[in-house]
């Protein structure tokens, strides 16, 4: 660790990456590891000074103090699961964080990259190549137009795209982000011979506004307000009996619709869902006047991407977050991690009348495996899949990943 560390201030100088995400940056930061400290001094960016410990009552803007174990599996060549991240170390109860930890959040990116670079080895692979033309200009498949509709009495205008004819499968996307999550599938022609795929964006996320008058309002989910929204959906698009998919957020919500609604629907299949995760971190920072909200929400989600995704779909699930109104992410997660605790409701679900699949990544940190294995096996009948090298949004970052464990679950569904 100390030859890691004495080489780390001209790594992290020779990230232009790292650069741009902390030109905002100054702080005093002690790293405690295991029984080592370093006190790092951090200008816009760079580490212009680097001491080794032991220290006396150190004077530092904030600290991080990982474990001996924890920081050799963050390490370890290739990522394990549960221990790739630095939220994930937090997770695992490896990482404290003391101090200001706003200044920690607003530059979350910079901490996440600059402590990954301690890493052994190369300096990390350069991103691909950028991809190849399309060639002569073309429309993809996919139809998106503005769905007006009332919601809890209100007037809505609900942004719905949507391929395929079919047996009707309603897509619903994560906490903070928004239908084009689902691109990869809407254009996946074995799936829309098949299926009429069909992805809305939420009011207040994507291009689904908030209702007017929601500058004096709060915005926050719940378990019925979701349920409500996805079945008043389907029955403006009058669809008979549709196969419901949803990932994080929405891999949570068909749990209760399937308690709830089993005979609207065909079956529900829930990516990354569980009945119930809790909060292991600090939600305010998400929406915090010091904190930029677009570089929190996509840095907080990072980690969740699995390591090997494609750079192209990693980065694109990213933006998604990046473009989230205010408070809107946070919004969700009053669901997700306080409010929609759904084990009460799993012994309802019978899955003789509506089918329940779940599916997971293994590098998801938040829906762990053992939640969703937890999840399924409270549920008589239903079927749980643990997806090798995959993160929380299996569908953006890594289509390619998911569809040979999805297929046969579609299929399935299809025949009913």
């Amino acid at each position: 660790m100390d030859q890691a560390m004495a080489a780390w201030p001209t790594r992290v100088a020779a990230e232009a990456a790292l650069e741009r995400r902390g030109r905002t940056l100054d702080a005093d930061v002690l790293i405690e590891i295991g029984d080592k400290a370093w006190l790092a001094s951090i200008r816009r960016g760079e580490v212009a000074a680097l001491q080794r410990g032991p220290f006396v009552l150190p004077a530092f803007t904030l600290a991080l103090r990982i474990t001996a174990e924890g920081m050799a599996r963050f390490l370890a060549p290739a990522p394990v699961p549960g221990w790739h991240d630095l939220l994930a170390l937090r997770r695992q109860g490896a990482l404290r964080i003391e101090g200001d930890t706003t200044t920690f959040f607003a530059h979350l990116a910079w901490f996440k990259g600059a402590l990954a670079l301690l890493r052994q080895g190369p300096a990390p692979a350069k991103p691909a190549a950028p991809a190849a033309p399309w060639g002569k200009p073309s429309f993809e498949p996919v139809t998106g137009r503005y769905l007006r509709m009332d919601i809890e009495g209100r007037p809505h205008r609900v942004y719905v795209e949507e391929a395929g004819e079919g047996v009707p499968l309603l897509l619903l996307h994560t906490a903070g982000s928004d239908g084009r999550q689902w691109r990869d599938l809407l254009n996946d022609t074995e799936i829309t011979q098949r299926f009429r795929c069909i992805a809305f964006d939420m009011p207040w996320h994507g291009k689904s506004s908030p209702p007017a008058g929601w500058e004096g309002e709060e915005y926050r989910l719940t378990t019925a307000g979701y349920t409500g929204l996805v079945m008043a959906v389907a029955r403006a698009l009058r669809l008979d009996r549709p196969v419901v998919m949803g990932c994080s957020i929405g891999g949570r919500i068909v749990l209760d619709l399937a308690a709830e609604h089993p005979d609207a629907l065909r079956g529900v299949i829930g990516l990354q869902g569980s009945a119930f995760t809790g909060s292991y971190y600090d939600l305010s920072v998400l929406h915090h006047a010091r904190i930029h909200g677009g570089e929190v929400c996509g840095a907080m989600v990072s980690g969740l991407v699995g390591p090997t995704a494609p750079e192209a779909g990693k980065w694109e699930t990213l933006w998604h977050y990046m473009q989230g109104g205010p408070g809107v992410f946070r919004g969700d997660l009053h669901f997700y991690a306080e409010e929609g605790d759904l084990r009460g409701k799993l012994a309802r679900i019978d899955t003789a009348r509506c089918p329940v699949a779940l599916l997971c990544g293994e590098f998801d940190y938040s829906c762990r495996p053992e939640d969703t294995r937890a999840t399924a096996a409270a549920i008589p009948g239903a079927t749980a899949v643990i997806m090798p090298g995959l993160g929380h949004f299996p569908m953006s970052e890594n289509f390619a990943g998911l569809r040979p464990h999805l297929l046969p679950v579609l299929e399935a569904m299809a025949g009913r």
